[in-house]
Order: C-alpha cells, then sequence, then structure tokens
C-alpha cells in the first residue's frame, strides 16, 4: 500500500512539473524574422545626423516617429545643428593649419590649442546626439550593406557605415510598437544591383546577353555570374537560420521561429536598359515565388517599396521600374499577401530643391541638417528613410492581419 501511495504521488508531483514546464513553454513566443534585401537604398546612406530633422519636421505625425527613433528627454531640436556647428569650425580651422594658411610661430600655435578644444567640443556634442538614439532590446538585427557587416541590437549604425541608416530602422521599431514578440531582421543589400542580372531568381530562366556581351572576352563569366547576389542573398539569409541562439538571445527552440516576412528596396539599376525595364514586373513575381520556395513558405509577406526616385507622383508613374514593382505587387496570385508602398510621398523636397538650387554649398550647416547625399540615395536623408521604414512595417502588418 505503502509502494502504491508513493508511486501516485510522485506521478503527481511529475504531472505537476510537466504541467508547469509545458506553461512555462506556452508563455514563450516565437521569434518573428523579416527578411530585407535590395540595392544601394536598401544598403542605406543616410548619416545619423540627419535624422534629428524629425523634431523639426513640418508633416503630420512625423514629429511622432521622433518618440520611437530617440529617448525620451535625450535630445533637443537644436542639438544636432550645434554638433554640426561645432564640426564645421573644427574641419575650417583643421583645413586652414593643413594648408599653412596661418603662417607665424605664435598663431600656429595659438591655432593647435584651440583646434584641440573644438575637437572636444564636437566630439562630446556627437557624443550626445549619438547616445540620444533608442537601442531596441526586443529587435535585433543582423545586417549586410555593401561592405558593412554587422549584428546586434537595432539602433543607427547598420546602413552603408556605422554612422548610416536605411530603411531597416525605422522599420524594426515600428516594428517593435505592433508587435509583441521577439523580432530579427536579417538584411543583405549591394548599391548598384539589378533584379534582371544581379538578383535574377531562378525561375526567370537564363539569362540572355547582350550581342555587345556576346562579343566581349567575358561571355561565359557573365552568364556564370547571372544571379550570384540572389545566392549570396540566400546563401547569408540560410546561415543566420542555423544559429538563430547566436542572432537572437530571446530565441527559444522550443518556441520556434516563423518566416513572416519579405521586404524588398530596389530599382534604380533596371532603368536603363529596355530588357531590365520591360521584364521587371515578371522578375518580381518570379522572385517572390522563388524566395517562397527557398524557405518553404508558400505565402511568406512581401512588401516592395516602389521607386519613387523621381520624386513626384507624375515622375513616378512615368517610370517603368516602379510601374512594373507596383503592376507585380498587385498580380492576382497575390492577393492579400503582397503590398506595395509608394517611397515618393517621403521625399526630403526640402534637401533636393536645396541641392537642385546649388544652395546647399552656401548654406553648408543647414544643409547637412537634411541631407548627406545625392539625389538617386534620396539626399542621405534619415527624415525620408525613419519614415518610409515606418510605411514598410504598417503595410507589413496590415498583411499580417489579413492572415488571421
Amino acid at each position: 500500500m505503502m509502494k502504491k501511495l508513493l508511486a501516485v504521488g510522485l506521478s503527481l508531483v511529475m504531472f505537476c512539473a510537466l504541467g508547469a514546464n509545458a506553461a512555462e513553454v506556452s508563455k514563450k513566443k516565437k521569434l518573428q524574422v523579416f527578411i530585407l534585401a535590395g540595392q544601394s537604398n536598401m544598403v542605406g546612406h543616410a548619416s545619423f545626423r540627419t535624422i534629428p530633422a524629425l523634431l523639426k519636421a513640418a508633416e503630420p505625425g512625423v514629429k511622432d516617429l521622433a518618440k520611437t527613433v530617440f529617448k525620451e528627454g535625450a535630445i533637443a531640436p537644436g542639438d544636432a545643428r550645434d554638433m554640426i556647428d561645432a564640426r564645421i569650425k573644427y574641419d575650417t580651422l583643421n583645413n586652414e593649419l593643413r594648408t599653412k594658411k596661418i603662417t607665424g610661430d605664435d598663431k600656429i600655435a595659438a591655432a593647435q590649442a584651440e583646434l584641440k578644444e573644438l575637437k572636444v567640443d564636437c566630439d562630446a556634442k556627437t557624443k550626445k546626439v549619438k547616445d540620444a538614439f533608442v537601442v531596441s532590446k526586443r529587435v535585433y538585427i543582423t545586417s549586410i550593406a555593401d561592405g558593412h557587416r554587422r549584428s546586434g541590437q537595432l539602433s543607427f549604425g547598420y546602413g552603408g557605415s556605422a554612422d548610416k541608416i536605411g530603411p531597416e530602422f525605422g522599420f524594426g521599431l515600428s516594428l517593435a510598437q505592433k508587435l509583441d514578440t521577439p523580432i530579427l531582421l536579417i538584411k543583405t543589400s549591394w548599391g548598384g544591383k539589378s533584379l534582371h542580372y544581379n538578383f535574377r531568381p531562378p525561375s526567370a530562366g537564363p539569362y540572355e546577353l547582350s550581342e555587345a556581351e556576346k562579343a566581349g572576352k567575358t561571355a561565359q563569366q557573365i552568364k556564370d555570374n547571372a544571379g550570384l547576389n540572389y545566392r549570396m542573398m540566400n546563401e547569408s539569409v540560410q546561415g543566420v537560420l542555423k544559429d538563430l541562439k547566436k542572432h537572437h538571445p530571446e530565441y527559444d527552440a522550443g518556441a520556434g521561429y516563423d518566416i513572416v516576412g519579405f521586404v524588398w528596396f530596389q530599382g534604380f539599376n533596371d532603368q536603363f536598359s529596355p530588357a531590365f525595364r520591360d521584364n521587371y514586373k515578371a522578375n518580381m513575381i518570379a522572385f517572390v515565388k522563388d524566395v517562397r520556395k527557398e524557405y518553404k513558405v508558400p505565402n511568406m509577406l512581401f512588401v516592395i517599396g516602389v521607386m519613387g526616385t523621381g520624386v513626384t507622383k507624375e515622375g513616378v508613374d512615368k517610370n517603368l521600374v516602379s510601374v512594373g514593382q507596383r503592376e507585380a505587387a498587385a498580380a492576382p496570385e497575390f492577393k492579400g499577401n503582397v503590398a506595395s508602398v509608394e517611397s515618393y510621398p517621403f521625399y526630403a523636397v526640402d534637401a533636393f530643391e536645396m541641392f537642385r538650387s546649388g544652395e546647399w554649398s552656401k548654406r553648408l550647416a543647414e544643409a547637412s541638417e537634411i541631407m548627406t547625399d545625392r539625389p538617386y540615395h534620396y539626399m542621405g536623408s534619415g527624415k525620408f528613410f525613419v519614415r518610409l521604414g515606418d510605411a514598410l512595417a504598417t503595410s507589413m502588418v496590415d498583411l499580417m492581419k489579413k492572415q488571421k
């Protein structure tokens, strides 16, 4: 009798323990994985110094985005300008010393002493701005942005350098507000690449060489490298998926993960050849299907950022690549699980006008607050990339809701 009672007691203890473990596992949430890919505007060429422009934005709702990007009370609207002014003073004096515009031992010594003080001031103001950015606790990212490769908690610095952003910053922080789950972004991006050739998906068929390419000495090499970035993208993503704990500390193998969606932002290099631009829609449809097949996610959600370097709706409407992106997203077979997001409404028109008029060189400090690159890189505007990232995230979550 005693043995039976002990056996029953042990069974109850084990049952309760198993029940507790099961309850604990059930509370753990699946890691939500999002893949981002494209060319130079997915790489991102907006300096961190242009992101505080959100604080001064006149557009409705934009200042609210600043609350997702900056720690509360950590930055004021004038801090970026103070940092830029300090940098200009330092660079101006340093250049005068370097080019020997300052002469005389006493004047040189005084200038060198002042330069040291300016550097301390410049470094302190730069640190203040950089320290003001949010570092996400739930969103981690593993990023290839041309030669800049980095993994860690999402903040600024996952663009083309440790000081730059692409759309991933606004996208990830916006997702964090909308989803109560650990999130991992996997970004693969290389500048100057086309969909028709570099990211060519397998089901688009063999790449057809132009007459000039056929006549050249590297014809076979060109054929062999067709789709190279598509293959590099998948190799990189699959490598991350094989070791998710390394890339997100909250990943739990028991809870698992879902590859939820894919963000594509590309198009510039497909504009310049009839074969490239005329086949964009078909190539994009093939790309979506092949990516879904690669990751065995038949209805993986896709959000396509429509190229908006035409600046205005009229300009974008005339671009066959942009039109192809829209039409691919609207294909009947993708209804409810693929969407396109326009980028031109977020274009930094103030920066564009300053650049086009040549005024930027006369108003260097003001220009440095809103641009760090040329029109084909959306002026290197942090305000643009944060806003676009937020719009891409909103579209992705809307698609997620449709699946429920």
